[in-house]
């Protein structure tokens, strides 16, 4: 009596078992030949495998997010790999600039590497740039930087993120009161612009 071919409890599966030599002769190259070959295994097995799979598959994507969720500043500031003064004079630079373009007004985001609230603002900050751009500058400035001192200090700024809404001239005209939450803070900032605008008009 012919016994059915027994199957090893665990199987190592290579990689390259799944792109087999068509010409090499050896059955043991076949898949259907294969130990790992799952075929004819019971479905609830099957769905065991499965569900290892998903399991591995969730903690992959948890250990290794995608790059498109990662912080755009934090990505900037790895490409940039700027020093500490090196970082301030260009934001200087950039105020200078924002003030010199003969725009309305300038938006100067006073904020810390170290505040979360503040980085997840960065995708905020950029459409709002965007939509206003005829009229509006944003211009970020490191609070922790000692570029910055004095205008923290003529600003009274004691708190990050905080916006200040500046004329052409660098007279500040508003700013966002202490944040509560990100929503607060986007609140604060929606009020600062419209409050421009209907100056304006």
């Amino acid at each position: 009596m012919n016994s059915a071919p027994k199957h090893p409890i665990f199987c190592i599966k290579w990689p390259w078992d799944n792109h087999p030599n068509q010409n090499t002769p050896n059955n043991n190259n076949n898949p259907a030949n294969s130990p790992c070959n799952l075929d004819n295994t019971p479905w609830i097995f099957k769905s065991a495998q499965n569900l290892g799979i998903a399991a591995f598959n969730f903690i992959n994507s948890a250990v290794s997010p995608p790059n498109s969720q990662k912080s755009p500043f934090k990505l900037k500031q790895k490409r940039e790999n700027l020093s500490p003064n090196e970082q301030g004079e260009a934001e200087q630079r950039a105020f200078a600039a924002a003030l010199a373009s003969g725009k309305e007004a300038t938006v100067l985001e006073f904020y810390s590497p170290k505040c979360r609230l503040c980085n997840s603002l960065l995708p905020f900050v950029i459409e709002i740039e965007n939509r206003n751009s005829d009229w509006l500058n944003i211009v970020m400035a490191d609070a922790e930087n000692d570029h910055w001192l004095p205008e923290l200090l003529h600003y009274d700024v004691k708190y990050v993120p905080c916006f200040v809404l500046i004329d052409k001239y660098g007279n500040a005209l508003a700013k966002t009161g202490v944040p509560n939450s990100r929503l607060h803070v986007i609140a604060g900032v929606s009020h600062l612009l419209k409050t421009r605008r209907q100056q304006k008009n």
